[in-house]
C-alpha cells in the first residue's frame, strides 16, 4: 500500500504507536476515561499538539442547536475516538463521520482499548 496517498498517515500511525503504548502498558480492563488521559499524555510526549474535549457549536439553519465535544483533537487534524467496545459496530462509524462533518476535518481513529491487541479504524470523510 502507498501511504503517501492516505491522508495524514505519518499522524496516524504516530497516534496508533501511541494507543499500542498506553494499552501495552495499562492492559484491557479499564474504562475508556483512563486511556484516553494516558493517551493525551503519550502524544504530548510524542510532540503532539492535543485538545482534550473541544468544544463545536453544531448549527442547523444558522442556529446553533447543540455542541459537540470529541475526546481528542490532534494537531488540528485528526479525531480520535478511544472506545473499550467488543466491536465497533456501524453506530461507531456514523458519530465518527458526524463528528468530521461537524468538526470539518477529514480523518478520524476509533481506537479498541477491550482487547490484548490494540484495534483501530480509519474513517475518512
Amino acid at each position: 500500500m502507498n501511504t503517501d496517498k492516505i491522508i495524514h498517515s505519518t499522524l496516524t500511525e504516530t497516534i496508533i504507536g501511541a494507543a499500542m503504548k498506553v494499552q501495552n502498558t495499562l492492559k484491557p480492563g479499564l474504562a475508556e476515561k483512563a486511556y484516553e488521559n494516558a493517551l493525551v499524555i503519550e502524544l504530548r510526549k510524542r510532540k503532539c499538539r492535543v485538545e482534550q474535549q473541544k468544544r463545536f457549536n453544531v448549527h442547523y439553519e444558522g442556529v446553533v442547536v447543540d455542541t459537540l465535544i470529541p475526546d481528542i483533537i490532534v494537531d488540528d487534524l485528526v479525531v480520535v475516538d478511544p472506545k473499550v467496545v467488543d466491536e465497533f459496530i456501524d453506530t461507531h462509524l456514523a458519530q465518527m463521520l458526524g463528528y468530521l462533518a461537524i468538526t470539518e476535518l477529514r480523518v478520524a481513529l476509533l481506537l479498541n482499548f477491550k482487547h490484548v491487541d490494540l484495534r483501530w479504524k480509519r474513517v475518512i470523510r
